[in-house]
């Protein structure tokens, strides 16, 4: 008698995509979910664990008292577009039409794949600075790219200019960078723009720059959207979005900045993947962009203290870290605990130890190269630091 379910399949099931065979789910919202089950500090996800500004989180309540909660223009809320254009031309000294310029999405998370589907075509190559945020692989491999990969190398995490020219040729479609850079703290000097923007214009390709953390700089430097540069300005597909900088990272409000004919492209591509971002936050986006900029300068000064008090503990703990001049990570090195590799460690170090952070291969397209490394978050409040640090000094120096 067949004991199978009706409707179940009793033999070979139909093929799945060989495309979403080529990545795995994401290891950073794996180890939240490893943090949650061993009730452990969770310095691995990106999230602030303190309140979003009472103004933003009003306007947004106001927004849906209002009824504004029906769709918004599939590309963004007028009010919202015409917030961002006003915020790019302040901070970035870049004139932006919204009308024709502006792409609001669900996060920079889905502007990322949405301009790279509105730019690639079968055959295309895309230049990725490693370690690089674990998305920007498989957002390669969806849209249809092949991935040519360039070393940024520890302290600095600089890169090898003929390496990078050696990585662009007929084929190159675009180069993605992400400045402040997600894992390691990188800020982007202008003479390394300068080297990127004269392989862009020579190879003919497009720059696509994640800039969502832009107001976390420490230590003198400073944020350059690659668009501003001489004959940028229209190869640059520029992406942010409210998460980091107003702490609101569940809302899933960005954009993608980009000349009339790339944003018509990323606009159909936008609208058929998710139609468009809620609407009564896009309202709130508007008040948040126009922020003073004491609410920046605040931000910044906030996250150094948090930076030094991570960078205190974890080097206290026996980390070799590696300072990073923006975002929000601190990308540590591990050789002197003894594991085997990153995975085995980050492991012992939420079940055992009770704190998550992040293994440092889920950054290199090789895991290999990630082997000694992990990377933590400090947008926390000092009780998580408090607990992160009693636990942390139970480790243990390998002899």
């Amino acid at each position: 008698m067949n004991s199978a379910q009706p409707g179940r399949a009793t033999a070979i099931s139909p093929k799945l995509s060989s495309k979403a065979e080529l990545f795995t789910e994401s290891v950073i919202r794996e180890m939240t979910r490893l943090a949650f089950r061993h009730g452990a500090v969770n310095l691995s996800q990106g999230y602030p664990d303190f309140p979003a500004p009472a103004e933003i989180k009003r306007a947004a309540q106001e927004a849906i008292a209002a009824d504004i909660n029906q769709y918004a223009i599939t590309w963004g809320a007028k009010k919202f577009r015409d917030a961002i254009a006003e915020n790019f031309q302040r901070m970035q000294g870049v004139t932006v039409d919204p009308e024709r310029e502006i792409t609001v999405c669900c996060g920079s998370t889905e502007a990322m794949i949405s301009s790279m589907m509105a730019i690639i075509n079968p055959g295309d190559e895309v230049v990725v600075f490693e370690p690089f945020y674990e998305n920007y692989g498989p957002d390669a491999i969806l849209s249809g790219a092949t991935p040519r990969y360039v070393k940024l190398r520890p302290p600095d995490w600089t890169f090898d200019p003929e390496e990078l020219a050696a990585a662009f040729g007929p084929s190159t479609k675009a180069i993605i960078l992400n400045t402040p850079n997600n894992p390691t703290g990188k800020v982007f000097e202008r003479a390394e723009f300068e080297c990127i923007r004269d392989l862009c214009v020579r190879w003919n390709t497009f720059a696509i720059t994640d800039e969502i953390y832009e107001h976390m700089l420490y230590d003198g430097a400073r944020h350059i959207s690659l668009a501003s540069l001489d004959g940028m300005r229209d190869r640059t597909i520029t992406i942010n979005a409210l998460s980091k900088t107003y702490s609101v990272t569940g809302w899933r409000v960005g954009w993608a900045i980009a000349s009339p004919e790339v944003t018509a492209a990323i606009r159909k591509v936008h609208d058929f993947v998710t139609v468009g971002a809620a609407a009564p936050l896009q309202e709130a986006g508007a008040v948040a962009l126009q922020s003073p900029s004491s609410y920046y300068e605040s931000l910044a000064r906030d996250y150094l203290a948090r930076r030094d008090r991570l960078l205190g503990i974890l080097t206290s703990a026996g980390f070799r870290c590696f300072k990073p001049r923006g975002a929000y990570y601190i990308m540590t090195d591990i050789s002197a605990f003894g594991f085997p590799d990153d995975v085995a460690f980050a492991k012992y170090l939420v079940t055992d130890i009770g704190v998550a952070a992040v293994p440092g291969s889920s950054f290199y397209h090789n895991p290999a190269d990630g082997r000694t490394h992990l990377r933590f978050t400090f947008c926390k409040t000092e009780k998580t630091f408090q607990a992160a640090a009693e636990r942390l000094a139970k480790l243990k120096i390998a002899k």
